[in-house]
């Protein structure tokens, strides 16, 4: 079975790597989309993202539960990319429930996966900026 998981991935840490690892579990191979640059700028802000597009990929690539890595700058790059990789699930943070989800109409599944308290790259990078 093969699982999709999208997200910036910016700072890697270890909500990433529980959600990875969870994800991985589910499936025999792991397609992991990633936002571009300009994509996480619109999204989070001039400062980010943290890591380059290049960065973040050759990263997630050295991981050994991710199968391929692709990138998306737009909703509908990454429907095409969905379409294209045909992934029989999706893993998703918790936090989606009830909101759309890109790219539903073509998976057979969603799972959802709860995210780990102050394990976000945003909490991280805020949390660095308060330390003296």
């Amino acid at each position: 079975m093969k699982i999709w998981i999208n997200g910036c991935f910016d700072i890697l840490h270890h909500g990433h790597f529980k959600l990875i690892a969870y994800a991985r579990s589910l499936g025999s191979e792991l397609v992991v989309g990633i936002d571009t640059d300009e994509r996480i700028k619109k999204l989070k802000g001039n400062d980010r993202p943290f890591h380059t597009v290049k960065e973040r990929e050759y990263n997630l690539r050295r991981l050994k539960d991710v199968t391929k890595v692709v990138k998306f700058g737009t909703d509908q790059e990454l429907i095409w990319h969905i379409k294209n990789e045909e992934p029989d699930a999706m893993v998703i943070g918790s936090d989606y429930k009830d909101k759309p989800i890109v790219g539903v109409d073509y998976l057979k599944k969603i799972y959802y996966f709860d995210r780990i308290a102050n394990f976000s790259t945003t909490y991280i990078i805020s949390y660095e900026n308060t330390r003296t």
